[in-house]
């Protein structure tokens, strides 16, 4: 297994992939701001940065890949990619499974959505090795992300699920909670850092 493993991560850490995911995040984002479009145009200027989560979050993955190209780490960076990749990842996959249920179907784009965003989190995890960031790095993710729940379930600005609307508080609640596993995730990792040191710099 560990064998294994390693042969992956050969791959992942390769810079050609690493220039072909930056290249597949990047679409990824400018798609995902797009699909934003019609939300951003009913959202007050004051809030526009709290609005497109996913593509925000793989925004930070885009940049934190530069970084890796460029041989260094953008800490704060890793930390802002890992928890939201990994939160928002998981949360559109639920948010579309609730729309399944609740309608019936999933449309062609729900599937995909829920494909793409599965990938996400995927990534977030198995770019572990990668990250070096320590505890302080941390913390201000938390800050922005639970912060952006707040702007999201307090003053409304959360991503449109139409058919799911009724369920808004329960939604809320399990937001927070799921951000609070994905903080306690990157605790996690800044405290195994030193362990992925010598994986990162054979990478």
């Amino acid at each position: 297994m560990r064998e294994l493993w390693m042969r992956l991560w050969y791959i992942l850490s390769h810079r050609a992939f690493l220039w072909l995911l930056l290249i597949v995040n990047a679409a990824g984002t400018v798609y995902g701001y797009i699909w934003y479009g019609g939300q951003l145009s009913q959202t007050e200027p004051l809030y526009y940065i709290f609005v497109p989560d996913s593509p925000t979050a793989s925004l930070f993955f885009c940049i934190a890949i530069i970084g890796w190209l460029r041989g260094t780490n953008y800490r704060l960076i890793e930390a802002l990619a890992l928890i939201t990749l990994v939160k928002y990842g998981l949360w559109a996959d639920m948010m579309n499974m609730l729309t399944w249920n609740e309608r019936g179907y999933l449309s062609a784009q729900g599937w995909m959505l829920v494909a793409s965003h599965f990938a996400m989190a995927l990534q977030a995890v198995l770019y572990i090795p990668k990250y070096n960031f320590g505890a302080i790095s941390v913390i201000v993710a938390a800050i922005w992300t639970l912060h952006n729940d707040v702007i999201d379930y307090v003053f409304g600005q959360m991503p449109m699920y139409p058919s799911i609307a009724q369920y808004a508080n329960e939604i809320g609640y399990f937001t927070f909670w799921l951000s609070i596993a994905c903080i306690l995730l990157a605790f996690y990792v800044s405290k195994q850092r030193e362990s992925f040191a010598h994986m990162r710099k054979n990478s």
